[in-house]
């Protein structure tokens, strides 16, 4: 089942799987900082920031999941 949350009064795409929600993470980002470009603002973050560089290995190479 998918759905839409309200954070910060701004929506964010959300899906249910096995007991748990999944969010899209380019949407939290918007919504956190108002950056018109999110992907960017992530690829920018792991450029700068070794820790984030490791917890994202490998994610650019993978296409983004579709939620309906």
């Amino acid at each position: 089942m998918s759905e839409m949350a309200l954070f910060k009064e701004r929506p964010v795409r959300r899906v249910f799987h096995d007991e748990e929600s999944w969010f899209v993470l380019t949407a939290i980002v918007s919504a956190l900082t108002d950056s018109p470009a999110p992907t960017d603002y992530l690829k920018k973050l792991r450029r700068r920031d070794a820790s984030q560089a490791e917890a994202f290995k490998g994610g650019d190479n993978l296409s983004p999941l579709a939620l309906r």
